[in-house]
């Protein structure tokens, strides 16, 4: 569960390039809730999600992930609720270990570190059985360097890492806007399946609306710093693409366009 109360975030204070990223946003998320995130650039989104993360401390309000009250830890002690998969497919595993590597050093995440063997061969059979879910047939090229699979290959498998030790919070940051429209739908398929099948508290952000509305039993638009419209399951599963930019409009105040361009 995800509880955010009051949360503004300001950069360059009190300079000449002051912006107002988030504005006294409040969120609660219940544990397996699955919320797409969208808003036009600069509506926040992304800071929204990385102030989560913990990369930069609140200028006001507080945030809880699950029991823990993380408002004031830093990003490295908050990483062991979290798993995050970013926009770049590079990001997320390191190229130059292989495939096994990458698993184990995500299999450590929020646990201590010490010198032991890399890879055991209890893990490797545990590594398989987790590869062997998103079809790719990588749980049979274990020592296959990393820096030699597609950016489909390596977005899924950051998807596994990120996972692989249950998160409190899953966070996407655009995950699959880098990739091809056939590999976005294969990556947004196999988010879909974790998350169900592990019960994920997620946030998904992205620009695409028809994903926003496909996915997820929720919604959320940001617009300015703030969340302008929040919508439940059912309500969502009703709407369409075009009904979604007008309620955007009505909410803003503002004449009803058919511009995609300031949302997708």
């Amino acid at each position: 569960m995800i509880r955010i109360a009051g949360y503004s975030q300001y950069f360059n204070r009190g300079g000449v390039n002051e912006v107002l990223a988030l504005d006294n946003v409040d969120l609660q998320l219940e544990r397996g809730d699955f919320v797409t995130v969208i808003g036009s650039n600069g509506a926040g989104k992304s800071t929204l999600l990385n102030g989560l993360a913990g990369m930069f401390a609140p200028d006001a309000g507080t945030m809880c992930i699950g029991e823990w009250d993380v408002t004031g830890w830093p990003e490295h002690r908050r990483a062991a609720h979290i798993g995050r998969v970013f926009q770049d497919p590079l990001v997320g595993t390191c190229a130059s270990l292989n495939i096994e590597q990458n698993l184990a050093l995500a299999l450590k995440r929020g646990r201590p570190r010490r010198l032991a063997i890399g890879v055991k061969p209890r893990q490797r059979d545990h590594f398989r059985e987790q590869l062997r879910t998103i079809g790719l047939g990588l749980e049979d090229r274990l020592k296959s360097s990393v820096g030699l699979l597609s950016g489909g290959q390596r977005q899924a498998l950051t998807m596994v890492m990120a996972t692989m030790v249950d998160p409190e919070v899953l966070l996407l940051d655009e995950h699959t806007a880098a990739l091809d429209p056939k590999t976005a739908l294969q990556i947004l398929e196999l988010t879909d399946q974790i998350v169900r099948a592990k019960q994920l508290t997620t946030l998904m952000v992205t620009h695409n609306m028809a994903q926003a509305l496909t996915y997820g039993n929720r919604l959320i638009m940001l617009h300015q710093g703030r969340i302008i419209l929040d919508v439940g399951e059912k309500e969502k599963a009703s709407l369409t693409v075009d009904e979604l930019l007008g309620r955007f409009y009505r909410v803003k105040g503002e004449e009803f366009a058919l511009d995609r361009s300031l949302l997708c």
